[in-house]
């Protein structure tokens, strides 16, 4: 009769330890699920697939490969400036007479934004500290003074840099234009208000990249120069 209860009693131990060991095991599926999912498929999706790096510049922000259209001047007025060629032209002119630039060559760090109400938002290398990165606004036809972004150890700032004479402002009015042609043949697609350039491995990437309809759907690829390289239907 012992033998039988003592019988019982490891087979309900065994029975628990098994039960608890399935439990910690479903549990620890379930974090690892959950951080996979997490890492392939954020919460906040992205272009290009990268993860949202936005960063303050005084008052403005600029936020990189983000599907959602940042609306941080939609209270200004539009002035068509994505298309303006001549305006985009003499803000970059006003950009490389900056004193602190005078005799120096110009790099455009990360990212550089463009607004249809004639904003523009940009980071620069600093003219005199290499490893050290200014953000400037330009709007009512003239540049902010400098403001310092903070940067992480993990940023490379010389893997992030162009040019400025890479970066036509102009090419911003090709590309336009090109977009907005496009996105009248495509039922429910709207004109730009907004267009950048992201800068990865010292390489130079116009967006956006994809016209939305109410039907249809295309991916757009421009060239360095603002003119079209491919476009097709998702």
């Amino acid at each position: 009769m012992k033998k039988l209860i003592l019988l019982m009693i490891c087979i309900s131990f065994l029975l628990s330890c098994d039960q608890i060991s399935k439990s910690i095991s479903e549990t620890f599926k379930s974090g690892d699920s959950l951080v996979i999912k997490e890492i392939v498929n954020p919460a906040s999706e992205s272009l290009g697939g990268d993860k949202p790096d936005v960063r303050a510049i005084g008052n403005s922000v600029i936020e990189k490969h983000t599907a959602v259209e940042t609306q941080v001047h939609v209270e200004s007025e539009n002035v068509n400036f994505l298309t303006n060629a001549n305006a985009l032209e003499k803000a970059e002119e006003a950009l490389r007479k900056l004193p602190q630039y005078a005799g120096k060559e110009i790099f455009v760090y990360s990212i550089a934004y463009f607004y249809d109400n004639g904003t523009i938002n940009i980071m620069l290398q600093h003219p005199v500290n290499p490893k050290y990165v200014d953000g400037y606004d330009y709007r009512d036809n003239k540049w902010s003074d400098p403001r310092p972004i903070q940067l992480s150890i993990r940023d490379d700032v010389q893997k992030r840099l162009i040019p400025l004479n890479k970066i036509k402002f102009v090419n911003v009015a090709k590309l336009t234009g090109i977009y907005n042609k496009k996105a009248q043949e495509i039922e429910g697609a709207k004109s730009l208000t907004s267009a950048y350039v992201s800068i990865w491995g010292n390489a130079m990437q116009w967006y956006p990249t994809s016209i939305s309809g109410s039907r249809e759907k295309y991916s757009i690829q421009f060239n360095d120069d603002g003119t079209l390289k491919t476009f097709k239907q998702d």
